[in-house]
């Protein structure tokens, strides 16, 4: 299949069109297909372990989620199939459901066995709804019978407290629109949307649980599945309801992306890769964006080929499990070889017609590319700092956690540090973590914990945690340009207790990364390298780390750290002046404008 010409005068960034979506698309449609079993029922792609699930569940994702990727590419050709893929799902469908829960080589698990059958269920209700008039409506009766009774039991009320509510809002959707228990699915559709809206904490973000975990699920599970449901349903009153939400997280979610494509890699199954991208393409298809269509392309387009053009599938065209190539320190052991194809939802786009102004209207730049950028994120804790000069991006923490239920368990390297960027780790145990600060116990650093969040500024966030009993540490990150003021006032630590505090961890092609000592670690101390292993970016890192010791029961430790890609970048002392009165601190930024802040949290 030849590879479509690029198009520099449509797409001035990326080069890729539409043709070029629907090809990739159908690439990584036919490599799964020798990994098929002999009537289409389970996908089973090699991998390096099976999931927790197992090897079962694990052949069901393999089908689920490639089956919603052909659901994509075929209904955005408006039933135009000419490789055959939906054939291939439909006769996996009946194999699948035969039997469901039995021996036989083919069935599927069933949803009461298995509980990643649910999540698996939802990707196949999505993709029948999508092709219903190419698929569904051209089944036997005791095939859609089966394939009934097997999705059914995802109407029930979730085994997960978390995003998986709406995978039971997916299925009951494909159901309401079959004309299946309609009562029973209007049921659990309200039933999940109520369940969900306890974690809105408004401006478009969402907890993914309880635990103030925030991350990409925002964009491709919390909204993409309510506001696809509502729009496949012609439901204006919830369009209306979970519309203006999408809205208000792609002005946040659009800062998160480099200029040369990567989404942030915070949170976790960044396995997903490209499904970053369906939150923007889900605002074209409803108009709830406040993206131009050559924005919303230029994003979707960058990602898709950051990650192809990187090794993310492997010498036989399958997505790996990892983020550029494989990288199992980020695989979540619920991930088995089929769950990288969720990234089929970042082909939402193909939904929108040929002549849409998202595939018509020339790119535009992302925000990173455009000016330097510091934006609080107040409902989640967080601080977005993008620079135009290199189109990195960086997040700095100070809300965000998915805390291990273990109290002496590490930190979850995707939620625990202070800071994470397009270009840069996250390290993972038992290397040193990079951008983390801490008490050294007995030789041991202390571990951050849940962070509670405290303010955000136009120019910084502030969080408090307690990594041992009876001594907190208050933190905070200013930013502005490529310049970051971190700061950490520990209270009721013994006097002489050592601190640690880490920057960047970096590979040996870049980018630069600097860590300088400001107030509270000895004044000519320089930050000393730590081996820091491989992350997502590389087999080698290296990470500064500058360390001090309390001095009474109120200890403020305060350096500056930067990041950044442009070559022979100044020193970072260059871009601030740094200066602390008690618990103030008192910032003149290159430009001349200044901030100030009080570590004080009763103030705060």
């Amino acid at each position: 299949m030849p590879t479509p010409p690029e198009n520099r005068e449509l797409s001035p960034f990326t080069g890729w069109t539409r043709a070029h979506w629907e090809d990739r698309a159908d690439q990584l449609l036919l490599a799964v297909r020798p990994y098929a079993t002999p009537r289409h029922g389970l996908v089973d792609l090699p991998g390096p372990r099976p999931s927790w699930s197992g090897v079962r569940s694990d052949g069901l994702e393999g089908y689920a989620r490639t089956f919603l990727l052909a659901a994509l590419r075929v209904a955005g050709a408006h039933g135009a199939d000419l490789l055959g893929h939906l054939t291939r799902y439909a006769g996996g469908l009946e194999a699948g459901t035969t039997a469901p829960g039995g021996p036989g080589p083919e069935s599927w698990p069933l949803l009461t066995d298995v509980r990643q059958a649910v999540v698996e269920s939802a990707s196949v209700a999505l993709s029948l709804r999508l092709t219903r008039p190419w698929l569904w409506d051209t089944l036997d009766d005791r095939t859609r019978q089966r394939a009934v009774d097997w999705l059914l039991p995802a109407l029930e009320p979730s085994p997960v407290d978390n995003n998986w509510w709406l995978f039971g809002l997916t299925v009951a959707g494909f159901l309401q629109d079959a004309g299946v228990e309609t009562d029973r699915a209007a049921a659990t559709i309200d039933r999940s949307l109520d369940r969900i809206e306890q974690w809105y904490l408004g401006e478009g973000w969402y907890s993914d649980g309880d635990n103030r975990a925030f991350d990409h699920y925002n964009a491709w599970a919390l909204h993409f599945y309510p506001v696809l449901h509502a729009h496949l349903s012609g439901d204006r009153d919830l369009l209306d309801r979970y519309g203006p939400r999408l809205r208000a997280q792609l002005d946040d979610h659009v800062h998160l992306f480099d200029a040369n494509g990567a989404p942030l890699p915070y949170g976790r199954s960044l396995i997903y890769r490209f499904a970053a991208a369906a939150a923007p393409w889900l605002g074209a298809l409803t108009g709830h964006t406040p993206l131009t269509p050559g924005a919303t392309r230029r994003l979707g387009s960058g990602t898709l080929r950051y990650f192809l053009d990187r090794g993310a599938t492997d010498e036989n065209g399958l997505l790996t499990l990892g983020w550029h190539g494989p990288h199992m320190p980020i695989v979540q052991s619920y991930s088995g070889p089929g769950s990288p194809y969720w990234a089929a939802k970042g082909f939402l786009g193909l939904l929108l017609p040929a002549d849409h102004p998202a595939w018509a209207d020339r790119e535009e730049p992302l925000p990173a590319e455009r000016a330097d950028t510091v934006r609080p994120v107040a409902p989640a804790g967080l601080l977005i700092q993008s620079t135009a000069a290199d189109g990195l991006v960086r997040l700095h923490n100070h809300g965000s956690n998915h805390v291990s239920s273990d109290p002496a368990g590490d930190d979850d390297s995707g939620y625990a540090r202070y800071a994470y960027s397009t270009r840069t780790g996250p390290t993972t145990p038992p290397d040193r973590a990079d951008n983390h600060f801490a008490l050294v116990v007995d030789g041991q650093v202390t571990r951050r914990g849940p962070a509670t969040p405290v303010s955000t500024g136009p120019c910084w966030a502030a969080s408090l945690h307690t990594p041992l009993p009876g001594i907190r540490v208050l933190s905070a990150t200013l930013a502005h340009g490529r310049a970051e003021v971190r700061a950490h006032l520990v209270l009721g630590a013994p006097e002489g207790t050592p601190v640690c505090q880490t920057g960047w961890a970096t590979t040996p092609e870049g980018p630069t990364a600097q860590l300088h000592p400001v107030h509270g670690y000895p004044p000519a101390a320089d930050a000393v390298p730590l081996a820091t292993g491989p992350t997502l970016q590389g087999p080698d890192t290296r990470t500064a780390a500058l360390h001090a010791t309390t001095s009474g029961a109120e200890s403020l430790f305060v350096a500056l750290a930067s990041l950044t890609s442009e070559p022979d970048p100044a020193p970072v002392t260059a871009l601030a002046a740094v200066q602390v009165d008690g618990r103030t601190i008192h910032v003149t930024w290159q430009n001349g404008t200044t901030a100030r802040l009080a570590l004080d949290p009763e103030d705060l």
